[in-house]
């Protein structure tokens, strides 16, 4: 479902992402962990057409993410690592008017997410303006609104951060679920619980390239570190790499 090749992302000359390879299969969810600064946002910003790259490709659903950038957002949500809402808004306005964009009837798409939204506890907050939202709850809606449009593909940088642990636990119900009905997730996260516990492979980033990929199994495998969990494989191979004078461990994928 998406296919990365090669791809390479340069600012002022400076690499930010650097000849990445990397597949994602229907159904899966794929974690993408690395170091601050490692090219995880920028490399789904590049994904969402957000970013034009350097060198390389990729695609989305078959879909070239540069010459049908376009066709790639209809079937693909991103929630950022900061999303933004209109505050004047409520959420039901927020929501209807996500609804109109993809030419989707808005109460229906409304009454489509309301059992989202109280498994998130926000279904009495609906006509609340969304200046009074937390920063939990925003993260929150904007998932909700991400699933209005039925994605196939779902790009998430750090869903979890700024909410409560009942909050945590329910996020993570959800993205298992939609995997499980066939939606694609890549994940990015520093929460490295949140990977083991969700994601079937990870890729490890340093720098602007991928260091190592695999299930937490055989990324603890790779590191020599079987039974340890998958923050000290993390620690390990990062620090094996920063040591390494930049040559990369090598990687499947």
């Amino acid at each position: 479902m998406i296919r990365v090749e090669a791809l390479s992302k340069s600012f002022a000359g400076r690499p930010a992402v650097d000849a990445l390879q990397f597949e994602v299969a229907p159904g899966e969810i794929f974690g993408y962990l690395g170091p601050n600064g490692a090219g995880k946002t920028t490399t789904q910003r590049l994904l969402m057409g957000l970013l034009k790259p350097t060198g390389g490709r990729a695609s989305i659903g078959g879909l070239d993410i540069v010459e049908r950038s376009l066709d790639v957002r209809r079937i693909t949500g991103f929630m950022p690592d900061t999303p933004f809402l209109y505050e004047f808004m409520t959420a039901r306005q927020f929501l209807g008017f996500v609804a109109e964009v993809h030419e989707l009837s808005p109460r229906e798409a409304v009454g489509a997410v309301v059992p989202l939204l109280e498994r998130f506890e926000l279904a009495g907050r609906l006509d609340s303006r969304l200046s009074g939202y937390s920063w939990g709850m925003t993260k929150k809606l904007t998932l909700a609104a991400l699933l209005v449009a039925r994605p196939k593909v779902l790009l998430l940088d750090e869903p979890t951060t700024g909410m409560d642990p009942r909050s945590v636990r329910v996020m993570k119900d959800l993205i298992r679920d939609l995997a499980q009905s066939g939606c694609t997730v890549l994940l990015s996260t520093h929460t490295l619980s949140v990977a083991e516990e969700l994601c079937h492979r990870v890729a490890i980033l340093r720098q602007g390239r991928i260091i190592a990929v695999g299930s937490p199994t055989e990324l603890r495998t790779q590191a020599g570190a079987a039974g340890r969990d998958l923050e000290s494989v993390f620690l390990q191979l990062t620090a094996e790499e920063s040591s390494s004078a930049g040559a990369p461990v090598p990687a499947g994928a």
